[in-house]
């Protein structure tokens, strides 16, 4: 019988309601199947799919030999939960390193291509002699740079943004011709509003220990000789760190549901609201255009503001707040060439854009240089990264205008010529949390309120960490915590 289409009182399980089957949700729906299989207490899980597809903002499209992502490309291995969940689902033999011939990037520089100082990560020199010597910045600038050996330590306990904090240990130079760039094409967002304490923390505490980025860099490299080999030879992000999977990300998600028991996710299944009898009642998941599906514990993993409109009749003061939580729009343009048809040698990772050069791109990857397999022999293919915080208005471009618009920016900068083999366009409408100043606070809030509503959770990248392994923690955590609950039916958390 289809689980969704089960009255209340045929129910004998206790019954998970997962919203959203991006990875967010489909790793909490995965971990809770994880638990029950290991343990006396069987529930059942119904992950509830608005759209015609899973993965969310993992997107994969494989053409004529192009392996194509609209989404994220690769994940992070410094934390641990991408590679664990990877290794659990059976994965481990499709992951795949980024090439180590290029591992650098470069940065648009009075519309010139040049390299990100050898060392220079996201917002830390960790060599002296490739900023004395770069090009992207002034001797002003190079100066002001290894001011922050001796810059005294910040002692007031108030947020920071960003660009403040980079302003005050490096320049002004640096924020505006390294770190916005690179940061920025992280978070499509502005640094001068993006909380440092909610984005980069580890930042912070470098400060706070040390009283230098500089020497914090230092110390952590004389500590580790593995960690000082990577950095010598890299810039820009940390490319020795990134891997992927061979057939295209989106076989993270597949396999993930792929492991569920089969029915458990049901794509074009919109939720229109949720909703309560009384403290002590179930909750029912109110379909558009099905029967309701009642729910002993109930996941929300959507967008903060699809979120609020799910509870706005329950709880329009939480609703208030989590629409309170800022989001960009971004576009990810995929665009293949034949290798004769770029000048450029392409003998990096990409190129990010100061939002000061005026272009009208954030960032493009070399994703053919970055991992060799994604495209045939004898192509090209990149990935553009446009619109954000900073240029909202790009993302109302229709396909017509944003392939104009990418013909003439590759031209400019790669100098490209002729038209593409071909050319995809991924947009995500209001996709983006912005971790502005305050963030923090204000989910610790959203939590303190949840507290009056007992197996309600909300997890997704608009709260903990917007990287896939912080999204696969996150969500993982919150899977655990609804297992509990529901094991112990004393319990009140909420995540």
């Amino acid at each position: 019988m289809d689980l969704i289409e089960r009255t209340p009182t045929s129910r004998k399980l206790a019954r998970v309601v997962v919203i959203g089957s991006g990875l967010s949700g489909l790793a909490a729906a995965h971990r809770i199947h994880e638990l029950t299989a290991s343990s006396r207490q069987p529930i059942e899980v119904v992950v509830l799919e608005a759209k015609d597809r899973i993965g969310g903002v993992i997107w994969t499209e494989r053409v004529n030999g192009f392996t194509l992502e609209g989404g994220p490309d690769s994940f992070l291995t410094n934390k641990p939960w991408g590679i664990d969940l990877c290794t659990r689902l059976g994965l481990t033999d499709q992951l795949v390193e980024t090439d180590s011939s290029h591992r650098r990037s470069f940065v648009v520089r009075k519309g010139q291509l040049a390299p990100v100082p050898e060392g220079f990560v996201l917002m830390v020199p960790h060599r002296i002699l490739p900023i004395l010597t770069t090009p992207v910045l002034s001797w002003r600038g190079k100066l002001r740079v290894l001011m922050d050996l001796v810059v005294p330590q910040r002692v007031e306990d108030t947020e920071e943004s960003l660009a403040s904090f980079v302003r005050r240990r490096l320049g002004r130079e640096a924020l505006e011709r390294l770190v916005q760039p690179l940061v920025g094409g992280i978070y499509t967002g502005d640094p001068n509003d993006l909380s440092l304490k909610a984005t980069l923390p580890q930042y912070l505490a470098m400060e706070r220990e040390h009283g230098s980025l500089i020497r914090a860099a230092w110390r952590q490299q004389s500590r580790d000789r593995a960690t000082r080999q990577h950095v010598r030879h890299a810039s820009g992000a940390r490319y020795g760190m990134f891997v992927s999977l061979a057939d295209g990300m989106d076989v993270l998600p597949r396999t993930l549901a792929a492991a569920l028991p089969p029915g458990t996710v049901r794509t074009h299944s919109a939720v229109r609201r949720l909703s309560r009898n009384g403290a002590a009642s179930p909750w029912m998941v109110e379909l558009l255009d099905r029967p309701p599906v009642e729910a002993d514990a109930v996941i929300v993993t959507t967008e903060a503001h699809s979120t609020a409109r799910m509870i706005d009749m329950e709880d329009p003061g939480l609703a208030l707040q989590l629409r309170a939580i800022p989001y960009a729009s971004s576009v990810v343009v995929n665009v293949a060439y034949r290798r004769d048809q770029v000048q450029h040698p392409l003998d990096g990772f990409g190129v990010v854009v100061p939002a000061t050069e005026g272009r009208s791109i954030l960032a493009v990857s070399f994703s053919s240089v970055k991992f060799p397999s994604r495209a045939p022999s004898g192509t090209v293919l990149l990935r553009v990264f446009i619109g954000g915080a900073t240029q909202p208005g790009l993302f109302d471009l229709d396909d017509s205008s944003l392939g104009d618009l990418v013909a003439q920016e590759m031209a400019g900068l790669i100098g490209v010529h002729g038209d593409p083999l071909l050319l995809r366009i991924a947009r995500h409408p209001r996709a983006m949390p912005q971790y502005i100043l305050g963030h923090l606070d204000h989910v610790e809030a959203i939590r303190r309120k949840l507290t009056k509503y007992p197996r309600l959770f909300l997890t997704g990248i608009a709260f903990d960490g917007i990287g896939i392994p912080d999204c696969i923690h996150a969500a993982e955590t919150t899977a655990e915590n609804v297992f509990n609950s529901l094991a112990n039916p004393a319990s009140t958390a909420a995540a």
